[in-house]
């Protein structure tokens, strides 16, 4: 009676817990416990998390159902190179920003959910900058642009 008893009061537990893990999972707050940073296009303020380590790069923002509008991720990479993304269990619309160590916009590209093929830099690069697909064209922003932020050398 007592392992039923616990069994009911564990099931009972994880029933509850469920639409807080939903709303969480769905509010565009990080999956990981990511580091952020300030940055802007033009007058345009961005909120990034930071994936920096492998791991983190890997992850991304595969299996979420949505982000926030002033919010990214940013993707830094060691050395600059010909980075290339694909939206593999990415469930989100995306454009992918490939930055400069300056900060300006080498490229964009539009990807779909849950498409496999690659959208590469158009030359070596050490950021990019991911946002729900629309946000850089609503703001006219394109290749050319510089973005500003304490990780690129200048405060936001």
């Amino acid at each position: 009676m007592k392992i039923f008893r616990r069994t009911l009061f564990a099931l009972a537990c994880a029933a509850a817990a469920l639409p807080v893990m939903a709303q969480l999972a769905s509010s565009g707050l990080p999956q990981l416990d990511l580091q952020r940073v300030a940055l802007n296009a033009g007058m345009h303020r961005i909120e990034a998390q930071v994936a920096a380590t492998p791991a983190q790069r890997q992850i991304g923002l595969m299996h979420r159902q949505n982000m926030l509008a002033h919010e990214g991720m940013l993707f830094v990479f060691e050395q600059p190179g010909v980075q290339c993304f694909w939206m593999k269990n990415t469930l989100i619309p995306l454009t992918a920003a490939f930055v400069a160590d300056d900060g300006t916009i080498v490229n964009l590209a539009d990807m779909k959910p849950l498409d496999e093929s690659s959208h590469c830099s158009a030359k070596p690069v050490r950021y990019v900058l991911e946002m729900n697909q629309g946000w850089f064209a609503q703001r006219h922003l394109k290749a050319g642009i510089k973005l500003q932020g304490s990780i690129f050398g200048a405060a936001p």
